[in-house]
């Protein structure tokens, strides 16, 4: 594994991350792509302490408790908007304003 290879990685997940969060209308399959570009970012991170050196793996572990934050968050406002309205798309969530 070479560092372009890595970095080739982390871009197609973050991609595919981006595309699903773009065309999905899901909570939860957008919370799922937002995890895709998170853990993007985490093999970034990694890549760059492996083979350049740095705080990469500290850098890791403070994305991932906030990933485990967006978690608990996210799916808490999604098992709402579903007792509410018995679905779990995103469009309905505006009606949750008033």
């Amino acid at each position: 594994m070479t560092l372009q290879n890595c970095l080739l990685l982390a871009a197609l997940l973050f991609c595919v991350g981006v595309y699903g969060l773009l065309t999905r209308r899901h909570a939860i399959a957008m919370l799922l792509c937002i995890e895709l570009m998170l853990n993007a970012a985490n093999i970034v991170f990694v890549s760059f302490a492996k083979f350049v050196g740095g705080p990469g793996q500290t850098f890791v572990l403070f994305a991932l408790a906030i990933t485990v934050a967006e978690v608990a968050v996210g799916l808490a406002l999604v098992m709402t908007l579903y007792r509410r309205h018995g679905d779990t798309a995103i469009d309905l969530a505006s009606e949750a304003k008033g």
